[in-house]
């Protein structure tokens, strides 16, 4: 019972603030992301609007998402888990689908969101080891990412799989530093909730596994993670099949269908597209676009595109912060857990920059790898910890690209009020 109630702590130790600076980094972007999200949805029906599926904003999907857990071939398990979260929502809003419905989306959102900031603040403290003055920087930094600031009062999978993304990452970082093995079960649990939500995130739960210790020294160690990595397939395949009424034809012809939706789109640069959205889009806010759309059903709204970038400043923000990743792999290249990292954003650059799934909007994707940003800044500040001109080089770079991320978001996010002013009352 002891060992039962020792895992459980460690649990809950591992999600919540288990120090009182965690506590205070918790509790700030709470109460920040809180107010900009109880604004929202008492002043405005973007949130949630039953006659608006999809597109309301920059792409995401709230309607449709929380009503049906999106597409089967992209968002697996996703119907499930959004059920518990409408159903929650109904049963504090005594089942009307209105203010108070749309602010307790907001709240599932900012906790998810919050929860996602204290995890990386964590790795930064526990695993990197960084001084709390630097891990404080890089954290507001982090904190008012376009992402963030956007999913914090989101009810979409990204929302989700952002904060789960950066717990497993960081229960994985603790396994590996310990030197342990990461146990079936975990691995089960990761895969059906990361890979549930949305599938391409799935292979990445089994990364960490790579880079156990003499793991392609030794036969038993193999085979035992063979089979851990197989237990946790097994369970996620059979509850995706039972999902579809195990009729797994429709999987290829239906994946084939949104491939070809979401790849062949020829309006803009490629290469403008990958800066301005996949790495910048996610971080920096661009100029917006408004467009006409409709339902289906004959009710006409209008939607909230990102743009390309405009401003050469933006552009240098992202190649500035694109040198300072690539600085950090390099640096750290025999750092198992920043292989682990960017094996893990490779993926995402495979999947939308070279096949360009989604390339035109990729900046919702950032959900699954905004947070390797932050991290990476964090193992290079480590990297040339004995060397104060170089750290105190990259303090000033990161304080600037953080003055100038706040003051544009900051400009943007007035925009976005206006849009909401003006179209969603």
């Amino acid at each position: 019972m002891s060992f039962i109630k020792t895992k459980i702590i460690n649990f809950f130790k591992l999600i919540f603030p288990s120090t009182y600076t965690e506590l205070a980094v918790f509790l700030f972007f709470i109460i920040c992301y809180g107010i900009l999200g109880s604004y929202i949805a008492f002043h405005y029906r973007i949130i949630f609007d039953s006659r608006i599926p999809w597109d309301a904003y920059f792409s995401f999907d709230n309607k449709s998402i929380l009503m049906t857990g999106g597409s089967f071939e992209r968002h697996p398990l996703s119907y499930y888990f959004f059920n518990w979260i409408r159903e929650l929502a109904l049963l504090i809003s005594n089942g009307k689908m209105d203010v108070t419905f749309r602010l307790t989306l907001a709240w599932l959102s900012n906790l998810a969101i919050s929860l996602n900031i204290l995890q990386v603040f964590k790795y930064l403290k526990n695993i990197i080891r960084l001084p709390q003055r630097l891990s404080m920087l890089i954290i507001l930094f982090f904190g008012i990412f376009s992402t963030n600031i956007i999913l914090s009062f989101t009810p979409e999978n990204f929302t989700y799989t952002l904060f789960l993304l950066t717990l497993y990452n960081h229960y994985a970082a603790i396994k590996l530093r310990k030197e342990e093995k990461t146990p079936a079960i975990a691995l089960s649990l990761a895969a059906i909730t990361i890979g549930g939500l949305t599938i391409t995130n799935f292979v990445k739960v089994f990364i960490p596994v790579l880079f156990e210790k003499r793991l392609f020294k030794d036969w038993k160690k193999m085979g035992n993670a063979f089979v851990r990595v197989l237990i946790a397939t097994i369970c996620y395949a059979l509850l995706y099949l039972n999902r579809i009424d195990f009729k797994y034809e429709n999987i290829l012809s239906k994946t084939n269908q949104q491939y070809e939706k979401f790849s062949n789109v020829e309006s803009m640069p490629t290469w403008d597209m990958i800066l301005s959205f996949f790495f910048g889009g996610n971080i920096l806010f661009p100029g917006f676009i408004i467009t006409d759309k409709h339902n289906m059903k004959g009710f006409t709204y209008k939607g909230l595109y990102m743009d390309l970038y405009s401003s050469a400043f933006s552009y240098l923000f992202i190649a500035v912060l694109l040198i300072l990743i690539g600085w950090s792999y390099l640096k750290n290249f025999k750092n198992k857990w920043v292989q682990v990292m960017m094996i893990s954003f490779f993926i995402d650059i495979i999947i939308h920059c070279v096949m360009r799934f989604g390339l035109h909007t990729s900046y919702i994707y950032g959900g699954h790898f905004v947070f390797i940003y932050p991290l990476m800044i964090g193992w290079l500040f480590y990297a040339y910890r004995t060397s104060p001109v170089i750290v105190s080089f990259l303090t000033l770079t990161v304080s600037i690209l953080f003055i100038y991320l706040f003051f544009n978001n900051s400009f943007r996010m007035s925009e976005f009020f206006w849009f909401m002013e003006t179209y969603y009352q």
